[in-house]
């Protein structure tokens, strides 16, 4: 059986910033992914750029490749308002 789905409010996917041993969550057209073991995500940050803990959506829209780059990191949970 598979791990259970978590269901994080935008202030609460702040806490999953990457530092201090924190995972690392990013969401996405309202899921949230697992970015923890990404080598592209350093200490919470992909090249400096985004930082964990936030809904990436929009910023997506104006990175040099698109979604395909989720398809093999792990869906965590749903993002909710």
């Amino acid at each position: 059986m598979g791990k259970e789905m978590i269901r994080l409010t935008r202030e609460e996917l702040k806490q999953y910033d990457g530092t201090n041993g924190k995972p690392a969550y990013i969401a996405y057209k309202g899921k949230i992914y697992d970015v923890s073991e990404s080598p592209l995500w350093h200490n919470g940050w992909h090249w400096g750029e985004h930082k964990a803990g936030e809904d990436l959506t929009e910023d997506l829209k104006f990175a040099p490749h698109g979604e395909e780059m989720l398809e093999n990191v792990p869906i965590v949970g749903e993002l909710i308002d």
